[in-house]
């Protein structure tokens, strides 16, 4: 760094961070966010003043909109294929690899040693193969799978959201580095969420991540906990001491309930910031350091990973803006107006039915109740009985508000990509014609889907780089459809490789594992597929112990296989009179003769006339 940072230095670049998303929009980012969220979550009439006696009615259409475009965006089942840039891939090479390694570990109890596997081409891309086994084993422990789930709806509602990556040393792995199981090995990835009012760039005009000069983390943390990583970084009690708890801070955090944080938490403002530095040799290292307003809590570390730990996802980009745009935004006049358009609908509908009583009180003088059949006395002529009381009757409503009302909600759906087959709502008399309009209402939102697709590949990156920087030697458990085992792995060896990710989107769960099993039993049915093909394309979860039964199927297949075979291969089989072996072939199905045409002539002979001699084909 040119210069030394200060707490004091820190909280200034805090400070032009927050003066920046506060200028953003008409609001600014946090009250635009926070209004955001209340209306989604349906709180549309925040503030209003009503009198408190109209009934406030909601029809929360922003709600439903984004349910309907999270879940077609996080429904897809996505896999992630990890590859080394140079090194030659062939599935041959990596399965025989792959197969060599397992024998190894049934031999040896379930684990290898260090030099299992070795530097050369097939070897890398076997590790290559392993971590991509390896990330599902992470993303379970870390339950991705929700993180996933609040990082769109964080992004849906505020524009922005990150999935922060940091190194636990406390988590336990279950590995030890020893024979004797007596050190275990700890230390291992963890995750968090955050908001984008807690993630400030360096340069907020640019939405590139990994290119930017610094990043701050902004987090409410206990003070005890903060004082803890002082004291465990060195600094004095003084400073210790120093650090307080603060409610000035609150209005910077994200979502409503942020403001109510009740001072008894004691709780104060952690800022983390995060930079990049590079040596003479080119060589890049991630640094951090922590602090509060006046005390620096941890001094400057070496986080020893050269990517920053951080992965953005944006639901809609706005350009020379490093933060993302929120659709709710937008929608809000339109939520307002059809709020406003159906409570005027319900309250004329009341008025009609329960219409204002005016009520002479010079006339009528004992208390006037809704009970049916009540009498009442009036004293005076039929005058003063007719103007006792009487109904203010409302204007005339006109039939057309209810349809203006529809109109505005399907117009509001429709522009928003979420039609009527979309939803759901259509009736299903043509199934294509269904299908098809949804899967016209889904194309425009291909590019957000691929945003989030990109932000699941920076994702893989960030954990790749923990795992070949910071995991040193440790097993990797793989878990796939033979069982679990683990893989020797130095990430010393391969921090110098320039990793790829690809991310692989399976399909929809439009149509179900009830519509797989049906096409694979179709497949089986017509032998297009045998049975171990059958068993190993079953969704997971169908068949209790799959590995198991797929390997007792290829043992029953291949000692049927050895049956078959002729006791002396070498001794000609004897031709039967009874048929020509060419009219024999003509007259089989195209299945066999496709399987016969692959054979050689001797051994197709052979089997035919097999088949005649024991009048299998009569």
């Amino acid at each position: 760094m040119s210069r030394e940072l200060t707490a004091k230095s820190v909280w200034d670049e805090y400070a032009s961070g927050k003066s920046f998303k506060a200028g953003l929009g008409s609001l600014g980012l946090y009250e635009q966010n926070r209004r955001n969220e209340r209306f989604f979550v349906g709180d549309q009439w925040h503030g209003a003043k009503t009198g408190g006696e109209r009934p406030l009615v909601r029809h929360n259409v922003i709600k439903r909109i984004g349910d309907y475009k999270m879940s077609v965006i996080g429904s897809n089942p996505l896999t992630v294929q990890y590859s080394a840039e140079g090194v030659p891939n062939t599935m041959d090479l990596i399965q025989t690899q792959v197969e060599e390694a397992r024998r190894q570990v049934i031999a040896q109890q379930g684990m290898l040693d260090d030099h299992a596997i070795g530097d050369d081409d097939v070897s890398i891309n076997l590790v290559m193969s392993a971590l991509s086994e390896y990330f599902e084993t992470t993303a379970e422990r870390v339950k991705l799978e929700d993180k996933k789930s609040r990082i769109m709806l964080d992004a849906y509602t505020g524009g922005t959201s990150y999935l922060y990556t940091y190194w636990d040393p406390a988590v336990k792995t279950g590995l030890y580095a020893d024979e004797d199981r007596k050190t275990a090995i700890r230390g291992d990835i963890s995750v968090e969420v955050l908001d984008v009012e807690n993630v400030y760039l360096g340069d907020p005009n640019s939405d590139d991540l990994q290119g930017q000069p610094y990043i701050l983390i902004a987090q409410r943390k206990s003070v005890g906990h903060i004082r803890k990583l002082a004291k465990k970084s060195g600094a004095s009690e003084a400073e210790i001491e120093a650090i307080q708890p603060d409610l000035t801070e609150i209005g910077y955090m994200a979502g409503d309930r942020s403001q109510e944080e009740p001072s008894e938490s004691k709780k104060t403002t952690l800022l983390t910031r995060l930079w990049k530095e590079t040596d003479d040799d080119g060589n890049v290292t991630v640094k951090g350091m922590q602090c509060c307003q006046n005390v620096i809590v941890r001094k400057e570390w070496d986080l020893k990973i050269r990517l920053y730990p951080l992965a953005g996802f944006q639901w809609d980009r706005r350009k020379n803006c490093g933060y993302g745009d929120s659709e709710i935004t937008y929608l809000i006049p339109n939520q307002i107006a059809i709020n406003r358009m159906i409570t005027a609908n319900v309250w004329a509908v009341m008025m009609l039915g329960v219409p204002i009583t005016v009520v002479n009180g010079d006339v009528v003088q004992q208390p006037i109740t809704n009970d049916p059949g009540q009498v009442l006395r009036v004293f005076g002529t039929a005058e003063d009985v007719n103007s006792a009381i009487r109904y203010v009757n409302p204007p005339n409503f006109s039939p057309r508000f209810y349809e203006s009302i529809n109109g505005l909600i399907s117009n509001t759906l429709t522009q928003s990509g979420a039609n009527d087959a979309a939803l759901g709502d259509m009736r299903p008399e043509n199934t294509s014609a269904i299908i098809a309009v949804r899967e016209a209402a889904t194309m425009p939102m291909q590019l957000t889907q691929n945003r989030f697709y990109e932000f699941i590949a920076d994702v893989a990156r960030i954990w790749a780089e923990f795992w070949v920087m910071k995991y040193g030697k440790r097993a990797l458990k793989i878990t796939d459809e033979n069982g679990t085992w683990y893989m020797p792995f130095d990430g010393e060896r391969y921090k110098e490789l320039i990793l790829s990710v690809k991310i692989d989107v399976g399909a929809s769960t439009l149509w179900g594992e009830s519509q797989t099993v049906a096409t694979l039993d179709s497949l089986l049915s017509a032998g297009v597929i045998d049975p171990v093909q059958y068993l190993t394309r079953l969704p997971n979860g169908v068949i209790p112990s799959r590995g198991k039964l797929i390997e007792e199927v290829r043992q029953r297949m291949a000692a049927q296989s050895q049956t078959a075979m002729p006791n002396n291969p070498t001794e000609p089989v004897e031709e039967a009179d009874t048929m020509d072996v060419t009219e024999v072939l003509e007259g089989l199905p195209p299945k066999y003769q496709q399987q016969l045409a692959s054979m050689d002539q001797e051994t197709a002979s052979a089997v035919i006339n097999r088949a005649i001699g024991s009048n299998a084909l009569q």
